[in-house]
């Protein structure tokens, strides 16, 4: 199990990465070109912001997992252990309840959107909403690796990268 943790882990960082740098490329062109010939890219800033959404959606998965979300964690610091990690467990639930309904909403709104095209690269709208069905399977794979740590223990992961409990105390 740590080694499809290990790579599955490393597939969604490499696939942010990539995202994020292509971004950064393409809209640096564009001002770039825009700057130096007074003739942009038509086509970057959709791509850009599709591109955006896509971070958005495969990046909550790492966040959720190294606990870097907000969170108002009073309650369960005032109630005993076993009522905090009974508290835990009912997130966790609604937790999963949630990342199943974005998959699920995601999917639909696939369908729905499958013969839209966008205004400039002409590309079905359900190519940039799959996000939301995506990054919800990667939010309930993410959460299934470390909700027995959370719900039992309140930990999250900790890697050289990201250490949630090191950046609280800042």
């Amino acid at each position: 199990m740590k080694t499809f943790e290990h790579y599955f882990l490393a597939a969604n960082r490499w696939a942010l990465i990539l995202l994020l740098a292509s971004m950064s490329v393409i809209i640096f062109i564009n001002v770039a070109m825009r700057y130096l010939t007074s003739n942009s890219l038509e086509w970057a800033e959709e791509v850009s912001r599709h591109m955006m959404i896509w971070l958005t959606f495969l990046g909550a998965g790492p966040v959720l997992r190294y606990g870097g979300h907000i969170a108002v964690e009073n309650l369960q610091d005032a109630l005993p252990p076993k009522a905090a990690i009974a508290l835990r467990a009912v997130v966790a639930a609604l937790l999963f309840a949630f990342f199943g309904f974005m998959v699920w909403y995601g999917w639909l709104y696939m369908e729905r959107t499958m013969f839209q095209l966008t205004a400039v690269t002409q590309i079905p709208f359900a190519y940039i909403y799959s996000a939301m069905m995506f990054g919800g399977i990667l939010l309930i794979v993410h959460w299934l690796l470390i909700v027995r740590g959370y719900v039992l223990r309140r930990e999250f992961a900790s890697d050289a990268h990201f250490d949630a409990a090191a950046s609280a105390s800042l």
